[in-house]
């Protein structure tokens, strides 16, 4: 039985020791920082400002409350209508929510158009790369690895 728990135990680490594992789990831990980040940067940057320009409202306390046996009931604020156990549509924090999204979103696409054109770019630079050489005994296009002229036969 302890021999399957060492069987076990070798193959997860061989499978937890594989690049792309580790590389995964970095992304992971870097992506849950930088959702922290965008989250601050559109509640405590972005929407206040635009709550100002919009008659001083502060989004994330927007709320609907839905009526309990026909009736409607009205609260203050979020936190007493959650406080008295009413049922609330939060749509505030859903408009902070996808606007997170969106920069999200913005982010990886202007990451990965980065990373596509440093690729662009390091091909671009291989294309540039001679291919070939001119033999300086007969003087025709050789191969740049070329070590013997396929020509004249000469040792270059």
């Amino acid at each position: 039985m302890f021999a399957n728990f060492k069987r076990y135990g070798e193959e997860f680490k061989t499978f937890a020791m594989r690049g792309n594992v580790i590389d995964m789990a970095v992304g992971i831990i870097i992506g849950a920082a930088f959702g922290k980040i965008v989250d601050s940067l559109v509640n405590d940057v972005i929407m206040p400002p635009l709550g100002w320009l919009m008659g001083r409202v502060d989004f994330s306390k927007l709320f609907l409350v839905l009526p309990v046996n026909g009736k409607w009931e009205h609260y203050d604020s979020l936190a007493a209508a959650q406080q008295a156990g009413a049922v609330t549509i939060n749509y505030g924090v859903f408009i902070n929510t996808i606007i997170s999204f969106l920069l999200v979103a913005f982010a990886v696409f202007l990451l990965i158009k980065g990373i596509n054109k440093l690729k662009a770019d390091k091909k671009a630079e291989e294309d540039a790369a001679p291919t070939t050489k001119e033999c300086p005994h007969c003087f025709s296009k050789i191969d740049i690895r070329a070590k013997k002229c396929p020509n004249c036969t000469s040792d270059i």
